[in-house]
């Protein structure tokens, strides 16, 4: 992989959307700067404008005023055909619900952007091998989704992601639907990703966990972007671990419960 990440500059942002008469401000003038190699967080609210933010950064939608300049290119002014080579070559998505194909193996999966994109048939075995190798899922390449935990299709949406070696990863909401410890998980997995192959990561989200692993947390409310959160390390791991052992104490409290119950119903004996 070519560990380099992109350079992202957002302009005066604006996405009006109409809804009959009716006209919602999604992002309000934001301005942004991401360097190459960086982990930044945005974090606030529902409806906030952080999805919107992430989609007009991925070339998923369009901007109403303002500009997106990714390494250089300005995202908003490509046309149609543009963007599909923009988003297959420079961005790797990762989405809340997986976005896997249901119909295909884990194997497949990862494959597939790279068969979109016209790679070769070697240069995707050996792509995958690598990238499945990296997330921890090569003994699941023949499972299909629905055969695998909500963290194990997380860990093949990211392999997916990077299929084509892209810059820039954005991610939205990616721990939203796993539990303490497996978010955990694939938090220090985009760390360990950003830091072995250098992308520029932007994680919409949520979580305050991300924090541990971002170098900057952006606050949004409202469509604009009205400060920076300090990275506090020490005090998201502490909270981390306490997160973990509250879960772990959870489940033991489950099993010992589930032992009690059978325990009842040998002494009343048979009804």
């Amino acid at each position: 992989m070519s560990g380099k990440g992109s350079k992202v500059l957002v302009d005066d942002l604006m996405r009006v959307y109409k809804a009959g008469k009716l006209e919602v401000v999604a992002l309000r003038g934001v301005d942004m700067e991401v360097a190459e190699g960086e982990t930044v967080a945005i974090m606030g609210p529902s409806g906030c404008g952080k999805t919107t933010l992430l989609n007009l950064i991925g070339g998923l939608d369009r901007p109403t005023a303002g500009r997106v300049i990714v390494d250089g290119i300005t995202v908003s002014d490509l046309n149609d055909t543009q963007l599909v080579f923009y988003r297959r070559e420079k961005v790797g998505f990762v989405f809340q619900f997986f976005n896997l194909v249901s119909t295909l193996s884990v194997r497949e999966n990862v494959e597939l952007p790279m068969t979109a994109a016209g790679k070769s048939a070697s240069s995707r075995r050996e792509r995958v091998d690598e990238l499945l190798k990296a997330v921890d899922m090569k003994h699941r390449e023949r499972h299909r989704p629905d055969e695998l935990s909500g963290g194990e299709q997380q860990r093949v949406a990211i392999a997916a992601a990077l299929a084509n070696d892209p810059p820039l990863i954005l991610a939205d909401e990616p721990t939203g639907e796993l539990d303490t410890e497996t978010g955990s998980q694939i938090l220090n997995l985009f760390k360990s990703l950003k830091e072995t192959y250098g992308k520029t990561e932007i994680i919409v989200t949520h979580d305050k966990r991300v924090g541990r692993i971002a170098d900057r947390v952006l606050v949004i409310r409202d469509g604009s972007i009205v400060g920076e959160e300090e990275v506090d390390i020490p005090t998201y791991r502490a909270k981390e671990q306490l997160e973990t052992e509250n879960a772990a104490l959870k489940e033991q409290l489950q099993k010992l419960t589930a032992i009690l119950s059978g325990f009842e119903k040998e002494l009343k004996g048979p009804t």
